[in-house]
C-alpha cells in the first residue's frame, strides 16, 4: 500500500469541530451562527421582499440544497437564505455549482438548484448550464443582475445574461416585478423537470429581490400554454407491437431518458418478459442489469463489440429516451440498415431528427412502454438471434492485458474499484479516456449511479459533479469519482468544498501525463504529433491532496491497487488515489468518427 500521508490537521480544535457539521450548518454565510429550530406546526412567516420570495419558492418545492458562489448581486437572495432551512454549499467556483447542481439532479430526480451573482459569476455558470441542456438534465440557476434602472448600461458586473444563456436553457426568465418574482421562480423549477427536463434560469435584479412584497409565491407548475403528450398515438402503438411480435432478430436500446423517464423498471420487465437482448446508450448506463445475459452493454463510438454488431444486423430496433446522437450512430447511412426503427420519446423534435422512424411514439417512456407491454400478444420468436448476440459476446469479449514490463493498466484499476463497492455505488467522471474505462469495465445495474458529461463532453466535470452526488445520495452509498489527471486539474479546487464539507468521497485520477483521448486521435489520425497534448509532467495529486486537507494516495504497481483502494473508501472523508497508469494506455473498441459501427477496431492498425 502506498498512503504517503495523513491529511492536513486543523490547527484549532474548534474548526475540526466546525468541520464535522458543515453540511448543516452551511446554509448560511456565516458558519457559526445560531438558529432557533423552527416549529413544523407553525405557519411561516409571511414574505416581505423579492428575495424572500425567491426562497420561499425553493422551499414550497421541496428544495433541500443549493450550490452557489456569493456575490454583490445575489446579495440579498443570500441574506434570505439566512433564515431558511435551505442547506447552502459554497463552492469554489460557478462551473462547479451548476455541475454539482447537475449531478444533485440525476441522482436524487429532482432539480438541482446554483446560485451565482452577475457578470462573471452567471457566465461561469455558462458551461453547466450547457452540459445539463445537452443531456436533459434538471436543473435551476438564479442569477444576481444589476438593479434595473443600470440594465443596458454597462455597469459594473452587467452581462446579458438571459441573452447569454438563451441557447443552453431550456427557459429563462428576467424578473422585473416583486409581486411575481417567486412565481417565477416557482414556474422555472417545474418547467426544469416536467416533459423533457433541462436547465432554467431566472435573472434576478437586485433591486427586484430588494423590493417590498408581501406576494407569497404560487406552487410549482408550468405555463398553461405548456403541454406535454403523456401516451403515444395508440394505431402507431399497436402497429409497433405487430412489428416486435413478427421481428426475429429486435433489440432494446435505452437511452438516458428511461432513466429521467423512471422508465427502467418498466423497460427491464418488458426486455425480460419477451427475452430481447438490451443495448444502452451512455447516458443509459444503469437503466438495464450489465450483468443480465440479455445485456450487450453500451453501444456506440466506444461501444462493445457485440453491442454494435447487434446494433448492425438486428431487424427492429426499439429506442427509447435517446436522441441518436452522432457518438452512438457514426455515419448515419450505415447505422442500422436492416432494422424498422420504433423510436420512444417525450420530445417530438427529436423524433426522425437523425435517424428516421418507422413507428414514432411521442410520449412518457414509462407510459409508452407500458402500452406496449399491454399490445405485445406474443414474444418474438428470437431464439437464434439470442443465440447469435451471445456469441458476439464471447468473440468480441471486452479482454484486456496486464504485462508486467508495462505499467498499471487502467482497466484493472476501474474493475478493482467495482469490486470494491456495492451495486449501488455512484460513479462520477470527467471526459476523456478515463471516462470510457469506467463505462466498459464498471458493471453498472441500477439506474441513476452513473454521472457524466456526454453531449458536451466536459473536462471537469468528476469532481464537482461527486460533491453534488455525495448531497443527493443516501448514506450508505459510496460515491466514486473516476477522473482524468487532465480533467482533474480543471476543477480540483472542489477539493477546498469536499474537505470543509466533510464529504465522503474517493476520486481515482488515472495518470498518464497526456490528455489521452487527444493523444489517442493523434497517434491514429495526424501520424502520432503531440501538439498540446503531452503534459510531461503533473503534481503530485496525493500531495495536492493533503494540501486541501484529504487524505492521499499513490499507486504505482498492481499489488498496491486493492489495498490502496480498499484503505481510500474506507477513510471517512474525501481522499485521492494518484494512480499512475499506462501512459500508452488507449480505448477499444473504437468506431472512428462517422463511420460504420459494425466495423470497430480493437487496435489502432485496424483504424
Amino acid at each position: 500500500m502506498s498512503e504517503r500521508a495523513t491529511p492536513v490537521t486543523p490547527a484549532d480544535a474548534d474548526e475540526e469541530e466546525q468541520a464535522d457539521d458543515q453540511i448543516t450548518d452551511s446554509a448560511a454565510p456565516d458558519a457559526a451562527k445560531s438558529v432557533p429550530e423552527a416549529d413544523s406546526t407553525s405557519e411561516p412567516e409571511p414574505v416581505t421582499n423579492g428575495a424572500e420570495a425567491v426562497v420561499r419558492a425553493l422551499e414550497n418545492a421541496g428544495v433541500e440544497y443549493a450550490f452557489g458562489v456569493q456575490g454583490g448581486a445575489i446579495m440579498p437572495v443570500y441574506d434570505a437564505l439566512y433564515d431558511s432551512e435551505i442547506t447552502h454549499v459554497t463552492m469554489a467556483h460557478e462551473q462547479g455549482a451548476a455541475h454539482a447542481a447537475d449531478a444533485y439532479g440525476i441522482v436524487s430526480g429532482k432539480p438541482g438548484i446554483c446560485l451565482a451573482t452577475s457578470g462573471p459569476g452567471a457566465t461561469n455558470l455558462v458551461t453547466g448550464l450547457a452540459d445539463a441542456d445537452m443531456d436533459s438534465d434538471p436543473l435551476v440557476a438564479l442569477t444576481g443582475q444589476v438593479p434595473t434602472e443600470f440594465v443596458g448600461n454597462d455597469a459594473f458586473q452587467e452581462t446579458d445574461t438571459t441573452g447569454v444563456t438563451t441557447p443552453v436553457t431550456k427557459n429563462n426568465a428576467f424578473a422585473s416585478d416583486p409581486d411575481r418574482v417567486g412565481t417565477d421562480v416557482s414556474e422555472a423549477f417545474a418547467l426544469a423537470s416536467e416533459g423533457r427536463p433541462g436547465p432554467t434560469l431566472v435573472d434576478l435584479p437586485k433591486d427586484i429581490t430588494k423590493s417590498d412584497t408581501d406576494a407569497e409565491p404560487d406552487a410549482p407548475k408550468t405555463p398553461d400554454t405548456y403541454e406535454v403528450q403523456e401516451r403515444a398515438d395508440e394505431e402507431i402503438v399497436e402497429a409497433a407491437a405487430e412489428r416486435i411480435e413478427n421481428s426475429e432478430r429486435p433489440v432494446m436500446l435505452l437511452g438516458g431518458g428511461v432513466i429521467k423517464g423512471e422508465a427502467s423498471e418498466a423497460c427491464r420487465e418488458f426486455a425480460i418478459e419477451h427475452e430481447i437482448p438490451v443495448i444502452t446508450t451512455m447516458p443509459g448506463l444503469g437503466s438495464f442489469p450489465e450483468d443480465h445475459e440479455l445485456s450487450l452493454e453500451m453501444a456506440g463510438m466506444h461501444g462493445t463489440g457485440y453491442a454494435n454488431m447487434a446494433i448492425t444486423h438486428c431487424d427492429t430496433l426499439i429506442g427509447i429516451g435517446t436522441r441518436f446522437d452522432d457518438r452512438l450512430t457514426g455515419g448515419i447511412e450505415t447505422f442500422a440498415p436492416e432494422a424498422e426503427l420504433i423510436h420512444v420519446d417525450i420530445d417530438p423534435a427529436e423524433i426522425s431528427k437523425n435517424i428516421y422512424a418507422d413507428y414514432p411514439l411521442v410520449g412518457d417512456a414509462e407510459t409508452v412502454v407500458e402500452q406496449l407491454q399491454e399490445a405485445v400478444d406474443e414474444s418474438p420468436q428470437a431464439k437464434k438471434w439470442r443465440a447469435q448476440c451471445q456469441q458476439w459476446k464471447s468473440e468480441y469479449s471486452m479482454d484486456y492485458e496486464t504485462p508486467e514490463d508495462k505499467p498499471v493498466q487502467p482497466q484493472f484499476v476501474v474493475e478493482a474499484l467495482d469490486e470494491a463497492t456495492s451495486d449501488e455505488a455512484i460513479v462520477t467522471t470527467g471526459v476523456g479516456q478515463h471516462q470510457m474505462w469506467a463505462c466498459q469495465y464498471w458493471t453498472f445495474t441500477e439506474p441513476r449511479t452513473w454521472v457524466s458529461s456526454h453531449g458536451l463532453g466536459t473536462m471537469g466535470y468528476g469532481l464537482p459533479a461527486a460533491i453534488g452526488a455525495r448531497v443527493a445520495a443516501d448514506d450508505d452509498q459510496e460515491v466514486i469519482c473516476v477522473d482524468g489527471d487532465g480533467s482533474f486539474l480543471m476543477t480540483l479546487q472542489g477539493l477546498s468544498v469536499a474537505v470543509r464539507e466533510d464529504l465522503d468521497i474517493t476520486v481515482a485520477v488515472l495518470n498518464n501525463e497526456y490528455i489521452g483521448m487527444v493523444r489517442q486521435w493523434q497517434d491514429a489520425f495526424f501520424d502520432g504529433r503531440h501538439s498540446a497534448s503531452d503534459y510531461g509532467w503533473m503534481p503530485e495529486f496525493d500531495k495536492l491532496a493533503e494540501a486541501f486537507g484529504a487524505q492521499g494516495y499513490r499507486i504505482d504497481d498492481y499489488d498496491e491497487v486493492a489495498d490502496t483502494i480498499e484503505s481510500a473508501i474506507a477513510y471517512d472523508g474525501p481522499s485521492v488515489i494518484d494512480v499512475h497508469i499506462d501512459p500508452q494506455a488507449n480505448v477499444y473498441p473504437m468506431v472512428p468518427s462517422g463511420g460504420d459501427n459494425g466495423q470497430f477496431a480493437l487496435t489502432e492498425d485496424q483504424l
